[in-house]
């Protein structure tokens, strides 16, 4: 499994591991939302997704990465693509597992009276909005597959970000090499 971002490429997830904990590090006094979403895009003969890692620093920055997987073909049925998207997004979940949610909370342990706190998320690209968004009929199947792992809590439209915003901008253009 490799990530990437703007100025990295070919990350493993142990990589991806220690540039989010160096990141806490740096602020351990922050408050931090740890998310991952993945997005879809249906081109010809394929669908790219795009499954985002992100730390945000609340109100100073963030660090983010991103992993492409590729179906060689176009997927039309929007609860096939929410379903994948949600399968996608736990499978990177399993990497940044219980243990590693542990290192995050032990550099901002030592600072939780002054402000250190830390929650996680597993962004879905869906929203609640029945006449806005298609998605909105399988909202509730998505959130209990994600409220059943018990480390993430799931997060729809508007705030689900990481999704919607951050790994959105990787699925626009078609893939190069589809597998």
């Amino acid at each position: 499994m490799r990530f990437q971002n703007l100025s990295e490429s070919g990350m493993t997830v142990t990589d991806v591991q220690e540039r989010i904990i160096r990141f806490i590090e740096r602020d351990p006094k922050a408050s931090y939302q740890f998310a991952i979403g993945t997005d879809s895009q249906v081109h010809r003969s394929h669908t790219k997704f795009a499954t985002g890692v992100v730390i945000h620093r609340l109100g100073k920055g963030a660090w983010a990465c991103y992993r492409q997987t590729v179906i060689p073909r176009e997927l039309t049925s929007i609860r096939e693509k929410l379903t994948l998207e949600t399968t996608f997004s736990q499978q990177v979940a399993q990497w940044f597992d219980e243990d590693f949610i542990r290192r995050m909370e032990e550099a901002l342990l030592p600072y939780v009276y002054q402000g250190a706190m830390l929650q996680t998320y597993i962004d879905i690209d869906a929203g609640t909005e029945p006449i806005v968004n298609k998605t909105s009929l399988y909202v509730q199947e998505m959130i209990n597959r994600v409220e059943s792992t018990g480390l993430y809590v799931p997060r729809v439209k508007p705030d689900s970000y990481v999704a919607s915003a951050y790994a959105n901008r990787y699925t626009k253009k078609p893939a190069s090499i589809v597998m």
